[in-house]
């Protein structure tokens, strides 16, 4: 919902600054080349160590991917959020591109386990992780309760808003902050999962309207309440085996989205 309010655009993806592709690239330079890069990891399945690298990697790589994006665009401190679009878009492809690479260098081993985690899912989260990253995630829910007021007002455009009072800079300087806050720590950990972000403020607006005070702790809880759902679902559907709830999301996700471009086309154009 920030990412559609920040750009004002019903299609806009939270990942689309690039931060989930920045991570995707950490992790798989952990997964596909972990036991050449760390050597002395001790194999990185077997060890503290590796419970923690992929997480641990991801992070670091969505802040990556933020600052060298937040840099590409200001100038004379001032942040273009068509730059911001176009930058993330662009170095989404590249990171794409660097994934590809070692994905073609990888055996089979990596590649099983590469895929299982862009395919999303829970089985690895745990307290131990929700402890180290609950400071993220507290900044992201502190952010997000900042950013309601001026949200509204940026529905009306830039210029607009700062004439009403809202600080413009500010705001976009600290949506993108949250973004890759909430989006990094989340990917770190149950890798990309499809359609909740985008799908989920859609459904919000629809009951309660565009009023992002509403909207945002909304889509927080309604996106939370579905991924619980998909997960139920993921561990039941081919039980005693577990479904990535990535694939959950995208067969029920990408189905709900064109049932709202048909009913509300000019909206969402």
């Amino acid at each position: 919902s920030i990412s559609q309010g920040l750009f004002r655009n019903p299609l806009a993806d939270p990942g689309i600054i690039g931060v989930s592709a920045g991570a995707a690239l950490a992790a798989a330079l952990v997964i596909l080349a972990g036991d050449t890069l760390l050597p002395f990891a001790g194999g990185l399945g077997a060890s503290a160590w590796g419970r923690w690298a992929v997480p641990i990697a991801g992070l670091a790589g969505s802040a990556a991917t933020t600052a060298l994006l937040y840099v590409f665009a200001t100038r004379r401190g001032v942040t273009s959020v068509a730059t911001v679009l176009l930058g993330g878009v662009a170095l989404s492809a590249f990171a794409g591109a660097l994934t590809g690479l070692l994905i073609f260098s990888a055996d089979d081993r990596q590649l099983r386990d590469f895929t299982f985690w862009t395919l999303g899912s829970l089985a690895g989260a745990s307290w131990a992780k929700i402890a180290v990253l609950a400071p993220f995630l507290a900044f992201a829910a502190w952010g997000a309760a900042r950013l309601a007021d001026p949200l509204n007002l940026l529905l009306l455009g830039e210029a607009e808003a700062f004439h009403m009072g809202a600080r413009v800079q500010q705001a976009k300087y600290l949506a993108i902050a949250v973004v890759a806050s909430a989006v990094g720590t989340s990917v770190s950990v149950v890798g990309p999962i499809a359609f909740i972000g985008m799908l989920v403020p859609h459904l919000v607006r629809m009951v309660a309207g565009p009023d992002h005070r509403i909207v945002l702790p909304g889509s927080a809880l309604l996106g939370a309440s579905l991924l619980l759902a998909a997960d139920t679902l993921a561990r039941v559907v081919a039980a005693p085996a577990e479904l990535p709830v990535g694939i959950i999301t995208a067969a029920i996700g990408a189905p709900c989205f064109f049932w709202l471009l048909l009913r509300r086309p000019a909206e969402m154009a």
